[in-house]
């Protein structure tokens, strides 16, 4: 036991020296646009990066960007192989009781996109609509439980780029997504606009590191929170989105 709580707490002051100190290995899947996605350079870009490196610059941190598959990006920080995780993680219980979260960096929650010319309000205005949903997603459980699983006013696609895409063409009313997703598509497509329903659920994304490492977890909830206030998080939000920050 002595020599557990000595190994321990080496590890903790190792942990925040290393975190001053060497370059930190970040882990984010860059298949997520606008949040991470390599650029035509093959440089990985999007909000995720922004944001850490804005916070990176204010604890004075330095940073190496690894692009990692999502369904590994786990079992790298637990082995080690990563410092911490920036990839849209959604904070919840499960991933709690394995993992350490920041403050939530980002309000996540699910958005339509209709066009310009549409009456569309609410979710409950779509229930008589052609709705282009990601197979398998929340958006496609959203759908299912208003008008059933089986109807055929719910068109299912491999990816958002395709709802958008089948929304733009006609070949739908309605595209339901992730909000960041959803804003960022519709932002580059002047025929669409977005609409905000308060019935769907809020969620946020945090930046994960492994259970325990409270030195570096500071260095990043100290930076997100500096950010924040000094309005670099917003220009960084806006410069995504096209809008200003709200929070929910």
């Amino acid at each position: 036991m002595v020599l557990a709580a000595s190994i321990a707490a080496a590890f903790a002051l190792s942990s925040g020296a290393q975190a001053q100190g060497r370059e930190l290995v970040v882990a984010s899947s860059a298949t997520y646009t606008p949040f991470a996605f390599e650029n035509k350079d093959k440089q990985i870009v999007g909000f995720d990066i922004d944001i850490v490196n804005a916070i990176a610059k204010q604890q004075s941190l330095k940073l190496r960007i690894v692009n990692t598959p999502f369904t590994s990006i786990f079992a790298s920080l637990n082995n080690g192989d990563v410092d911490f995780v920036i990839s849209g993680v959604t904070i919840n219980d499960k991933r709690k009781q394995s993992f350490d979260f920041s403050a939530p960096y980002f309000d996540a929650r699910q958005l339509i996109a209709v066009p310009k010319s549409s009456a569309v309000k609410s979710l409950k205005d779509l229930a008589d609509k052609k709705v282009s949903v990601v197979s398998g997603s929340t958006a496609d459980d959203v759908m299912s439980r208003l008008v059933g699983k089986t109807s055929t006013s719910i068109r299912r696609f491999e990816s958002t780029p395709l709802i958008i895409s089948e929304l733009a063409s006609g070949g739908v009313d309605a595209a339901i997504g992730d909000n960041g997703v959803i804003a960022y598509r519709v932002s580059q497509n002047a025929s669409l606009r977005t609409v905000e329903d308060p019935e769907f659920p809020k969620e946020h994304f945090g930046i994960v590191v492994r259970k325990g490492d409270k030195a570096l977890l500071d260095k990043i909830n100290a930076g997100l929170a500096a950010i924040r206030a000094d309005g670099s998080y917003n220009v960084i939000y806006k410069k995504w989105f096209n809008q200003d920050y709200k929070p929910q």
